[in-house]
């Protein structure tokens, strides 16, 4: 199963304030325990949502809003895409994880991403295929 583990912003991270050589070094390590346990598939810091834009539609319409946007607790400062065998090794991985945002409290959401099978008949023969090739060609990319 995947699963997206969510790292919440905080007042610090979108103010843009940097992390410590100290985190830095910390999370370097705990990224190479994932990854030599084969669990990270990606994970990407963010900038503020001051650097960021929202697209909004609504009934047919489309709308640009300009960050930064409000509620900081309502906003992603990052995350991470893991491979696990369910939500409870996910959440074991978490719990190894150093405190990503010092001085402040730290949130990370697990949430699992959805699978094929999970879409049932809706997702039919050819839209699976369609899946299956997309998700094909998104690795083939990938690969140097």
């Amino acid at each position: 199963m995947k699963v997206m583990v969510i790292v919440k912003a905080t007042k610090n991270s979108e103010t843009g304030k940097m992390p410590s050589e100290e985190l830095l070094t910390a999370m370097g390590k705990y990224n190479e325990e994932l990854l030599k346990a084969g669990v990270l598939l990606a994970g990407e810091g963010l900038h503020p949502s001051s650097k960021g834009k929202r697209l909004v539609m609504s009934g047919g319409s489309k709308r640009i809003v300009e960050g930064p946007f409000a509620e900081t607790k309502e906003l992603v400062a990052g995350f991470w895409i893991w491979q696990v065998k369910n939500m409870e090794e996910a959440m074991a991985w978490a719990q190894r994880c150093p405190e990503p945002m010092p001085g402040e409290e730290s949130i990370l959401e697990l949430r699992p991403a959805f699978d094929t099978e999970d879409f049932g008949e809706e997702l039919t023969p050819d839209l699976r295929a369609q899946e299956h090739r997309m998700r094909e060609e998104v690795a083939k990319q990938r690969k140097p």
